[in-house]
């Protein structure tokens, strides 16, 4: 990658906050916060419940409008939803009259891609999710952790750089969400995205980031900003849960659940 491609990947929040004007005054979701996120950065942002951790991802989304401040995408003023950034959510948001092949050509269907071209593009995604022999399916007939691979494909399809995810395996069973970590791993390895991800576990957030943010309680404000090395990285292959008994991985998971229930209190 280019300097120049590096740059227009990189994400900028200068003095960004949020407030909502209530009913019976204003609530201060997000303090003025300056953050950088560089291209291919694995972002997670953990915190206490309420602290503004999806209104964060909704700012970066373009679902929000910052009270103040700017956000930036490269050059560009995030000012709206953008196809340079993809959102998948908590829980899947699939069309259930539509098949999952059907959900995956969805976007690019609605941006005048021609049959054959949209067609190979999804089937490409749903092989690279592991699921490319359930394309004729409908969302119903798959499980919880099939259904949100499906909506990751649906987000690839359309080839963001920056992917945005809300608690995406909140839902589901530990050996169903243990086994899409690995899984997003692998494609964010092997698509060089930028993922931001919001969570409430911190084994989680170390185990799949580079980098993990820390907020306070309400108002919201990142006070940790911790780069997550784990042993095996530098071998640039993709962590094996196996690296979660180590004391490095330990150690991180400890430091971090401690500057949240400090937050929190």
């Amino acid at each position: 990658m280019t300097a120049a491609l590096g740059l227009r990947d990189r994400v900028v929040l200068t003095e960004v906050s949020k407030t909502y004007d209530t009913p019976t005054g204003s609530t201060v979701a997000l303090s003025p916060t300056d953050l950088v996120i560089e291209p291919r950065e694995f972002v997670s942002v953990v915190g206490p419940s309420g602290c503004g951790k999806t209104t964060l991802l909704q700012l970066l989304g373009g679902f929000l409008e910052p009270s103040t401040g700017t956000l930036l995408v490269g050059d560009d003023r995030v000012d709206g939803p953008g196809p340079e950034r993809g959102v998948v959510f908590q829980s899947p948001t699939l069309y259930p009259w539509l098949s999952v092949r059907g959900n995956v050509e969805f976007g690019p269907k609605c941006r005048g891609v021609d049959k054959k071209t949209r067609r190979a593009a999804a089937e490409r995604m749903l092989e690279l999710v592991g699921l490319g022999e359930f394309a004729g399916k409908r969302p119903y007939e798959l499980s919880g952790g099939m259904q949100q691979r499906a909506q990751i494909a649906r987000v690839l399809v359309n080839d963001p750089r920056i992917i945005l995810m809300d608690e995406p395996f909140g839902a589901l069973d530990q050996l169903t969400r243990e086994r899409l970590q690995v899984e997003l791993l692998r494609l964010w390895r092997e698509s060089g995205k930028t993922i931001v991800f919001v969570t409430h576990s911190v084994e989680e957030a170390v185990f799949l980031s580079t980098r993990v943010l820390v907020m306070s309680a309400r108002p919201g404000r990142v006070i940790v900003d911790r780069r997550i090395q784990l042993p095996g990285d530098d071998d640039g292959g993709v962590r094996d849960l196996a690296v979660t008994a180590t004391p490095e991985f330990q150690a991180l998971k400890t430091e971090l659940a401690k500057a949240i229930y400090e937050a929190h209190n």
